[in-house]
């Protein structure tokens, strides 16, 4: 028996109106997810028979987004999308021509809070996780350990259709601010392995880039098969 009290008690019993009878899905968000029946409604909490559970396993390839802060609420909206499609890690980048920059840990929960309800609409075992912000230097770094990295500039020689995907490992997504990278960080980047790719004959918005780039590059791994 399960008793899912809380924000979540009150979501399922007040805004969805579960009743009993009813069969719901409840997941820890690292993968391990119950299948139950609502037994009792009492107020804001629901009483639930588990019926079966399972652990879903980390998806492969592991699909990192290191995108650069963007003003207002559009990070959110990235953060949003990005969950959707099947984002395993975003990694915020104080680039040097991000416009916000974040002195405290608030934009990072703010991420961490969307990505963790984008995840339970989305139905996603594992939620992504929102790690603190990165200097380019640190970004750097990652993408000399990562599989393979993207590096998406409107100037790519190729597009990114022509992008394999590995197997297994890590693969990184980076976005650039609305005034683009520039020049030296893109020397950075690109002298630690990454390779540069233009989505396509438009210019997209920071905040819908990456979640345009993960589906594509999804779309040919055996996690869309």
């Amino acid at each position: 028996m399960v008793l899912l009290s809380g924000t979540e008690g009150r979501h399922a019993a007040v805004v969805r109106r579960l009743r009993s009878g009813e069969r719901i899905e409840v997941g820890d968000g690292a993968g391990l997810v119950a299948s139950c029946v609502v037994t009792k409604v009492n107020g804001g909490e629901l009483e639930l028979a588990v019926q079966a559970r399972r652990q879903v396993p980390r998806p492969r390839p592991v699909i990192t987004v290191i995108q650069a802060i963007p003003k207002g609420d559009r990070g959110e909206l990235a953060v949003e999308e990005m969950t959707e499609v099947g984002v395993d890690k975003i990694i915020p980048w104080a680039a040097e021509r991000s416009v916000p920059l974040w002195r405290d840990g608030k934009g990072a929960a703010r991420w961490r809070a969307r990505a963790r309800e984008a995840a339970k609409q989305a139905e996603r075992p594992w939620i992504p996780e929102v790690c603190a912000p990165v200097s380019t230097a640190a970004a750097a770094s990652l993408v000399a350990a990562a599989q393979l990295t993207v590096l998406l500039t409107p100037g790519g020689a190729d597009p990114l259709a022509l992008v394999t995907p590995p197997p297994e490992g890590e693969l990184i997504v980076i976005v650039g601010p609305e005034g683009g990278i520039s020049p030296a960080e893109i020397e950075a980047i690109m002298a630690a392995g990454a390779r540069p790719y233009r989505l396509g004959p438009s210019v997209l918005r920071t905040s819908t880039a990456g979640a345009v780039a993960a589906a594509l590059l999804l779309s040919r791994t055996s996690r869309w098969a």
